[in-house]
């Protein structure tokens, strides 16, 4: 062979083979993560989504990847961001925040396997055919935090013995919205309490709902449970605080972040599920033959820093009663 040729063969095979290396390299799997609020806003739930992946031996960079889509708290925006994911041929779409996100992810596709975490019935909201045998390519984890709106107007009672008036902030781009009013204003009459209920999907909604709530003379606020507005807790929290009104949440985060009191599901738990059912699923488990989780066990939180700046004496009973206590 020619010196020349030989150079030749040489600078051929240089460039062939990283080619070759490559071709052989396993494709990693890609989960598309498509949430109704910021993601930033939750590190702590991510953190647990990923452990649990990582228990089945996929980690982050190494043996998965993940494609994030958030709606920014812009409901509209989910069906078009389900189907940037399917197009990108993602392995798993795991659906967090409203249930707006998993119902735009299931109108999406029938085929990439979907795990859901969600505050409504996933039977109501035509999810799943069933808790026990879910059907289709879609499975997850059930909150159910609309049962619990009477024991928060319980607790409202507890902490407001005199509480005439309450103030129920909901999302009206949720789609379990209107069937939580509903149980709240059947509670209330048991209680002999009036509902006010006021909407707020915009940051910009919240001062005029609070003004609202002054000029109606509420005596206390639920917070309903949405995505948005967990993103949106200091700022909830802050005007609670702003116009001295004790405020019932569903979720620990608001406590931790100066709310009165929370009572609901442990949404770290949620989270970690979630990645365990995303981790099956990668493994080869059929999204029909999981069961949709449910919560075994309700948290309640008070936080009595914020119970002595307004003002409110909280029952030495339900501080007995409370899983954790913030003073």
């Amino acid at each position: 062979m020619r010196r020349r040729e030989f150079i030749a063969f040489l600078c051929g095979i240089a460039v062939t083979r990283p080619l070759a290396v490559r071709a052989q390299q396993p494709t990693v799997p890609v989960i598309g993560l498509l949430g109704s609020a910021s993601f930033q806003d939750r590190p702590h739930l991510l953190a647990a989504f990923r452990q649990s992946l990582n228990e089945l031996g996929y980690v982050e960079g190494r043996t998965v990847a993940f494609e994030y889509r958030s709606a920014e708290g812009q409901y509209d925006r989910l069906p078009s961001l389900a189907a940037e994911l399917v197009r990108d041929q993602v392995a798993v779409i795991v659906t967090s925040g409203a249930p707006a996100s998993a119902l735009a992810a299931k109108a999406a596709t029938t085929t990439i396997p979907i795990v859901f975490a969600t505050g409504g019935d996933p039977i109501a909201l035509g999810l799943v055919a069933s808790l026990n045998r879910p059907g289709g390519n879609i499975t997850g984890v059930s909150l159910f935090n609309v049962v619990l709106v009477p024991k928060q107007l319980e607790l409202v009672r507890e902490l407001v013995p005199k509480a005439g008036v309450i103030a129920a902030l909901v999302n009206p781009d949720n789609p379990n919205t209107e069937t939580e009013v509903r149980e709240m204003e059947e509670a209330a009459r048991t209680l002999r309490l009036k509902v006010l209920v006021l909407r707020a999907s915009t940051k910009e909604d919240f001062a005029f709902a609070f003004a609202e709530m002054v000029q109606q003379r509420v005596d206390a606020i639920i917070v309903s449970y949405d995505s948005f507005f967990l993103s949106q807790r200091d700022q909830l929290v802050a005007l609670a605080a702003r116009h001295s009104l004790p405020a019932v949440y569903h979720w620990r985060e608001f406590a931790e972040s100066g709310g009165l009191i929370s009572y609901g599901t442990n949404l770290t738990d949620s989270y970690r599920q979630m990645g365990i059912y995303a981790g099956k699923i990668l493994q080869g488990a059929r999204p029909a033959e999981l069961p949709v989780q449910q919560p075994t066990k309700f948290t309640l939180v008070i936080n009595l820093k914020t119970a002595k700046a307004l003002g409110v004496t909280v029952p030495p009973s339900l501080v007995t009663r409370a899983d954790e206590v913030i003073e």
